[in-house]
C-alpha cells in the first residue's frame, strides 16, 4: 500500500512556548511515521491566541490548501485536539483528510492492538472522541476512503445515529468493567500470595520492553516504533534476597496524552495503580529528558499514581561517552538509578533497589519447622513467602518474608 503523503501543523502563542512546540511537533511526525505516512511539509505559526473557528486562521489554513496541493499531501495533520467546529470548518477548505493529534494516536493503538481488551479500550476511545463529531462525517470518509484516522470502528458504525453509539460505548465499557473485575481478582490472589508487584512507567521509546527483557530473560519485540506496547504483559522474576515478584510492562506515555486514552485504558492502568511499586524509566540520552520525565508524572498525576514509591531508571546510558566511567562519577541513590537496559549496565544495582524498597513492607524472621508438625508448614506457606530452607534430620530452617499489615 502506497504511503500517505502528510503535512504536520503546530501552533504556539508566545516565544517561551516555541521550543516545546517544535519538540511536540517534532514528535508528532514521528507518530506520522509510526502510523505509516511520509511526512512532506511542516508548518508551524505563532499565534497571540489559538483561532476558535480555525485554530490557526483562515489564511493560514488557505496556505496550508495550497501547500498540500503543491507537494502532492493527501493527509494534514494538527499537533492539537482540534473542536468540531474547527474540524468542519478546515474540511471545507482543505481538500484532504484533516486529522488532529488525538485522531492520529487512536489510529496507531488501534493498529497496535492485538487483544481482545486492547481493541475494546481502543474502540472505546474512539467512539467517545467521534460522538461530538459525528455530523456530515460519515459523508467526509466515504469521499476520503480509508488509510490513517479510518481505521476502529468504521464507517458504517460511524453512520448509527447517536442513540446507537452511545449504546455500543456502554456494551464497551460493560466488557470492559468484565475484563477489569477479572484483572482485580488476579491480584487479589496474588496479594493473598503475598508477593509484590513492580511496574514499569515511562515515556513512550524510553526502553521498558528492553528493560522488561533484561529483568525476566524473556525475548519480547523491541521496536523504535511508537506505542509497541499496548496490552500489559506479568512476568514473574526473582530479587537477591529471593523474595519473588511480578513485573508489568505496559503502554508508555507520550505528552498531550489524550484523555479519551486514559479514561479508556483505565482498566490496564491499573496495574499500574495497584502496583507496590512503579519503575520510572527515563530516556537519559535525549536532551528533553526532563520534559519527557515531567509528562509521564503529569499523567501518574492524573491516574493518582504519584503517591506510589517510585525509582526513575535512568536508561540508555550506553550512548554517552564512557558510560563507566559516568556510572562511577554519579551517585546512584536517593530513588534514581543509572542504567542501560540494552547492554546490562547497572542492572544488578537496580535489581538491589528493588529488592530494598519491597522489603520494607515486609517482616524477615527465620524459623524452624519440625518434619512432626505438618500443620505448621502449611500455615507458614500460606501467609509467608519461603525465601530460604535448610533441611536438617528434625527439620527445616526457613527464612521467611511475611507482609506486613498496612
Amino acid at each position: 500500500m502506497k504511503k500517505e503523503r502528510a503535512i504536520v501543523v503546530g501552533v504556539y502563542r508566545n516565544k517561551a512556548e516555541k521550543a516545546l512546540a517544535e519538540e511536540t511537533l517534532r514528535e508528532l511526525e514521528e507518530l506520522a511515521r509510526s502510523a505509516g505516512a511520509e511526512v512532506v511539509g511542516w508548518v508551524l505559526q505563532k499565534r497571540h491566541r489559538f483561532d476558535p473557528a480555525y485554530l490557526v486562521g483562515k489564511g493560514k489554513i488557505q496556505e496550508i490548501a495550497n501547500m498540500a496541493e503543491e507537494l502532492d499531501a493527501n493527509l494534514v495533520i494538527f499537533d492539537e485536539t482540534l473542536s468540531p467546529a474547527q474540524h468542519r470548518n478546515i474540511d471545507q477548505i482543505v481538500p484532504c483528510k484533516v486529522l488532529d493529534r488525538t485522531q492520529l494516536i487512536l489510529d496507531i493503538f488501534s493498529q497496535r492492538a492485538m487483544t481482545k481488551e486492547g481493541k475494546l479500550q481502543v474502540e472505546l476511545a474512539q467512539l467517545n472522541y467521534l460522538l461530538p463529531r459525528l455530523v456530515g462525517i460519515g459523508k467526509k470518509l466515504s469521499r476520503l476512503g480509508g488509510g490513517i484516522g479510518t481505521r476502529g470502528p468504521g464507517e458504517k458504525k460511524l453512520e448509527y445515529d447517536r442513540r446507537r453509539i452511545a449504546e455500543r460505548i456502554k456494551r464497551i465499557k460493560e466488557e470492559i468493567e468484565e475484563i477489569r473485575k477479572r484483572r482485580e481478582q488476579q491480584r487479589k490472589r496474588r496479594k493473598r500470595g503475598n508477593i509484590p508487584t513492580v511496574a514499569l512507567v515511562g515515556y513512550t521509546s524510553a526502553g521498558k520492553t528492553t528493560l522488561f527483557n533484561s529483568l525476566t530473560g524473556e525475548k519480547r519485540q523491541i521496536s523504535r516504533a511508537l506505542f509497541t506496547t499496548l496490552d500489559p504483559i506479568l512476568r514473574r522474576i526473582t530479587l537477591p534476597s529471593g523474595l519473588p515478584a511480578v513485573l508489568s510492562d505496559t503502554v508508555g506515555f507520550i505528552r498531550k496524552l489524550p484523555v479519551e486514552l486514559v479514561t479508556a485504558f483505565r482498566a490496564t492502568l491499573e496495574e499500574t495503580v495497584e502496583a507496590d511499586l512503579l519503575l520510572h524509566v527515563i530516556d537519559f540520552a535525549r536532551e528533553d529528558f526532563q520534559e519527557e520525565e515531567e509528562a509521564v508524572e503529569r499523567t501518574l498525576q492524573q491516574l493518582d499514581a504519584l503517591r506510589k514509591p517510585i525509582i526513575k531508571v535512568y536508561n540508555k546510558i550506553d550512548l554517552l561517552e564512557n558510560p563507566e566511567e559516568f556510572l562511577e562519577r554519579n551517585f546512584t541513590g536517593n530513588g534514581r538509578v543509572y542504567i542501560s537496559a540494552r547492554e546490562g549496565l547497572g542492572i544488578e544495582d537496580l535489581l538491589k533497589r528493588i529488592d530494598e524498597a519491597l522489603l520494607v513492607n515486609y517482616e524477615i524472621k527465620t524459623v524452624f519447622l519440625p518434619y512432626t508438625q505438618g500443620g505448621a508448614w502449611e500455615k507458614i506457606s500460606s501467609d509467608s513467602i519461603i525465601l530460604e530452607r535448610h533441611p536438617g534430620e528434625s527439620g527445616v530452617r526457613v527464612k521467611i518474608a511475611k507482609r506486613k499489615k498496612s
